[in-house]
């Protein structure tokens, strides 16, 4: 299981990063956003590796799917 960011730290790294006003559940949200991301990861390299015929999800098929998710992400 992963820990969480405490909540201190994720709104400082937030607040570096733009300068907008930050909400009270944004740290919340990007919570959310990792969790969502993690799962739609998980899921394609569960399909990549059924493709492949094999049994177990390993780190080349997570390699092959991050590339696509990640600039359908961004985009």
């Amino acid at each position: 299981m992963l820990k969480k960011v405490p909540k201190a730290t994720l709104k400082s790294l937030m607040k570096k990063k733009a300068n907008i006003r930050i909400g009270t559940a944004a740290d919340a949200m990007v919570e959310l956003n990792v969790l969502l991301f993690l799962h739609s990861l998980a899921e394609e390299a569960r399909t990549k590796a059924f493709e492949e015929k094999s049994a177990t999800i390993k780190a080349h098929h997570v390699k092959a799917v991050s590339k696509k998710l990640l600039k359908r992400a961004r985009g």
